[in-house]
C-alpha cells in the first residue's frame, strides 16, 4: 500500500503544473563593499520627478493630476530629455561614453510612491508606463545615432544606449494614510 501511494504521489507531481510566480523584473544595484561608508545621496530637487499613487488609485506626477497613461508617458519623456534645457527640468552632465564619445546624460531620477490602499494592478500599470517611456527615449536615441530601435541593436550598442539613457526609477516606501 505504501508503494502504491508513493507511485501515485510521484505521478501527480510529474503531471501536474505549477503556476509560475509573476512579478516585476528589476536589476538591483550591486552590494557595497563591507567596509564602505554609507552616505545619503542628495538629489537636486529639479532632478527629481515625484510620481504618486493615492489610496483611490489617482496618479500625480510633478504636482499635476494625471488623467491618462499617455499623459504620464509624455511627462516622463519630457523630464528625461529636457529638450529645451528648461531650468525646472533635470540638469545634464557631459559623460564620455566608451565607443560613442561625449554625450549630455540626464541626471533625472523618477521617484514612485504609492499608498498602501492603492491597487497592486495600478502600481504595476504605472511601473509599465515608466518603463515604456524610458524605452521610447532609448528607441529615439538608438534611431538617431544607430538607425535601429534599441532591441534590434547588438549588445555593445545597447550598452551605449543604456549609458546615455539610464533607467533611474526609485521606489519610495509606501504611505499608509490610515495611520495617524
Amino acid at each position: 500500500m505504501a508503494d502504491i501511494s508513493f507511485l501515485m504521489l510521484i505521478f501527480f507531481l510529474m503531471v501536474s503544473t505549477m503556476d509560475p510566480e509573476t512579478g516585476l523584473s528589476r536589476r538591483l544595484p550591486p552590494m557595497p563593499p563591507e567596509n564602505a561608508q554609507l552616505e545619503d545621496l542628495k538629489v537636486n530637487r529639479r532632478n527629481m520627478l515625484d510620481v504618486k499613487i493615492n489610496s483611490r488609485n489617482g496618479v500625480m506626477a510633478g504636482g499635476q493630476v494625471i488623467l491618462s497613461d499617455a499623459q504620464l508617458e509624455d511627462i516622463v519623456i519630457e523630464f528625461l530629455t529636457n529638450p529645451t534645457d528648461n531650468p525646472n527640468l533635470p540638469s545634464k552632465v557631459i559623460k564620455n561614453i566608451e565607443g560613442f564619445g561625449e554625450y549630455p546624460v540626464s541626471e533625472g531620477v523618477i521617484s514612485l510612491q504609492n499608498d498602501r490602499q492603492s491597487l497592486y494592478s495600478k502600481y504595476v500599470e504605472i511601473q509599465n508606463v515608466l518603463v515604456r517611456a524610458i524605452n521610447r527615449v532609448r528607441d529615439d536615441f538608438a534611431m538617431a545615432h544607430f538607425g535601429k530601435v534599441y532591441d534590434e541593436l547588438p549588445i555593445d550598442k545597447q550598452d551605449i544606449v543604456r549609458e546615455a539613457i539610464p533607467n533611474r526609477v526609485s521606489e519610495a516606501e509606501p504611505l499608509d494614510v490610515t495611520k495617524k
